[in-house]
């Protein structure tokens, strides 16, 4: 689940409660911050907290701020210049600005617009997430893009596909792992949110709905199936693929491929041999390798995050 469906669930539950709540978000930043701009935290009547817009000092100040405006309603936009000397280990030396926008969202006029968001993502797409404030006498709206779960598919369940599987999840991957011997694709070693698919690798890769939101890492038992696994993406939408292996592997693979008729231009998009060359040895350092090669891709494709802000109608 992303932290932007455990936001917007717990918003639309507190909503549907008939309680307050208040949701800050970091709607632009200049220089260095803390967060970047789409980060976002809730904060109930309770005190519960989720999310957050980069702690310390700054965070501490939006919260009490907060907590005020759920006893008297309204909204507010901050300005933090984060280069002041600091008086204590709260202070934030990043040497930037940021602006954070904080808005009071009641059951009634507030339910309706979010109840149709928490609806979208939890059916897999991406919503515009809505805050308003009253800034000099007029009503602004920001929209804060809540991207759907990148997709990671796996092929081999083997140590490295487990490790970089379990290590997805916490990097707010949607993770199926795919393997032809049920023994190791099972709930016991990839237990959920992970989607273990004992299968035939090929087959289901050829089958898989493989877009733009999808990245491929092929960790097989062999070179042969490895191979197979290639042939079976090499040529989708997805947008990354990698496979691991030595040099010397990865040129024979990509020999037999070409000889197959696969154009030079698909292979030169396959990141292999896989990873970020960190000198890895153990499992776990390979697994971290390719996360971080995930992140680089995934991050590498700039989004605005933050719309706005746009004049609203009082009465919309």
């Amino acid at each position: 689940m992303t932290q932007y469906l455990k936001l917007l669930g717990k918003i639309v539950r507190e909503l549907q409660a008939g309680r307050k709540v208040a949701m800050s978000a970091v709607v632009k930043t200049s220089g260095s911050a803390p967060q970047s701009a789409g980060a976002m935290l809730v904060r109930t009547e309770a005190g519960e907290l989720i999310g957050t817009i980069g702690g310390g000092r700054v965070e501490a100040d939006v919260l009490q701020r907060a907590a005020a405006l759920i006893e008297q309603g309204g909204s507010e936009l901050l300005v933090f210049h984060l280069d002041q000397t600091p008086e204590s280990e709260e202070h934030v030396l990043c040497g930037g600005k940021m602006w954070i926008a904080i808005a009071v969202l009641s059951p009634q006029s507030d339910l309706p617009r979010y109840e149709p968001l928490l609806a979208l993502l939890q059916t897999g797409q991406s919503a515009r997430i809505p805050l308003r404030i009253r800034q000099d006498s007029q009503l602004q709206e920001y929209g804060i893009l809540a991207e759907v779960e990148p997709h990671l598919l796996i092929a081999g369940a083997g140590h490295v596909g487990t490790a970089l599987a379990l290590l997805g999840v916490e990097l707010e991957f949607s993770v199926t792992v795919i393997d032809d011997r049920s023994a190791f694709a099972n709930e016991e070693r990839l237990p959920p949110p992970i989607k273990p698919v004992a299968a035939d690798i090929e087959q289901s890769l050829k089958a898989a709905s493989l877009d733009r939101n999808t990245f491929v890492v092929i960790v097989t038992r062999g070179h042969a199936h490895d191979e197979r696994a290639l042939r079976a993406v090499v040529d989708s939408d997805a947008r990354y693929i990698g496979m691991i292996g030595s040099s010397r592997k990865v040129e024979r693979i990509f020999g037999n491929l070409r000889n197959q008729g696969v154009s030079g231009e698909a292979l030169g998009r396959v990141h292999a041999p896989i990873g970020i060359d960190i000198n890895s040895v153990t499992v776990a350092e390979i697994a971290v390798s390719i996360a971080a090669q995930l992140i680089k891709v995934r991050r590498g494709e700039r989004t605005r995050k933050v719309e706005g802000p746009l004049q609203v109608d009082e009465n919309s």
